[in-house]
């Protein structure tokens, strides 16, 4: 049994690929749009938050032999917890971690967290998209809304929750985008001139995360981008691919 912290496409993907290699998979998850879409591709689900502690007690329960960390780029804490449950546990970590976009432009502007990119943002006004997801929206919030010259347009998956958080934070609704991704570089385009967009604020989350096809549509635009880093983390074992991943299984468990 390998337990496999799941909920992005590629985590699904990576977790029927270790299925396929002849592993039993417990796919964790948060949410159940996740758990509905891997139960659908014949995967076992566990749905709910874990601390470390609940996770370690799993792995014992499911006498798993190692823990696979496929979680966002951006869920420190699931990670952080997946490294000490493993650890408690004595099975081997691995993290899967997806390749990070190449971004290089003048009209680009890195930075190492959420609240460097409210402030840069602040200083910049204009018509702001964020497509940096709901969990870290009061920041922006705070910084942002109210500013005099400033439009601050929220895009975000289609959930009764994400739509709650606005209606808290007072965003008006027409300065909300309930969509759920992938989005082509097309599609982006025409959302920022629908919107008459300035200014993009987004997070480094690897190809897969469709960040390079978010800055190119703002790069053909003229559009200056934010890009929150990932955070700093010590993995230990990282692979970016899945075969990497699956050769490492093979060697750390012994049958």
């Amino acid at each position: 049994m390998v337990i496999v912290l799941a909920g992005t496409s590629d985590a699904r993907e990576l977790a029927l690929c270790i299925q396929q290699a002849g592993y039993d998979v417990l796919a964790t998850v948060v949410t159940e749009h996740a758990a509905d879409q891997l139960r659908a591709s014949g995967l076992a689900v566990h749905l709910g938050r874990l601390a470390a502690e609940q996770l370690a007690e799993l792995i014992r329960a499911k006498k798993a032999k190692a823990v696979v960390d496929a979680s966002h780029p951006f869920a420190e804490e699931a990670s952080k917890n997946a490294m000490q449950a493993a650890d408690a546990a004595g099975v081997p970590y691995i993290r899967y971690e997806r390749q990070a976009a190449e971004l290089s432009s003048q009209l680009v502007t890195f930075v190492d967290s959420y609240e460097e990119a409210a402030e840069l943002a602040a200083q910049k006004r204009g018509v702001i998209m964020l497509t940096t997801g709901s969990k870290t929206l009061h920041i922006f919030a705070a910084k942002l809304l109210g500013l005099p010259d400033t439009r601050v347009i929220a895009r975000m998956l289609p959930r009764k929750d994400n739509m709650e958080k606005c209606e808290q934070l007072k965003f008006p609704q027409e300065n909300i985008v309930a969509m759920q991704g992938p989005f082509s570089k097309e599609l982006d385009k025409a959302l920022f001139r629908h919107f008459g967009v300035t200014l993009l604020i987004t997070k480094e989350s690897g190809k897969v995360g469709f960040v390079d096809e978010k800055i190119a549509a703002a790069q053909e635009l003229g559009i200056e981008t934010i890009v929150i880093r990932r955070p700093s983390i010590e993995y230990g074992t990282v692979f970016s691919q899945f075969s990497d991943v699956i050769a490492a299984l093979r060697e750390m468990i012994q049958s």
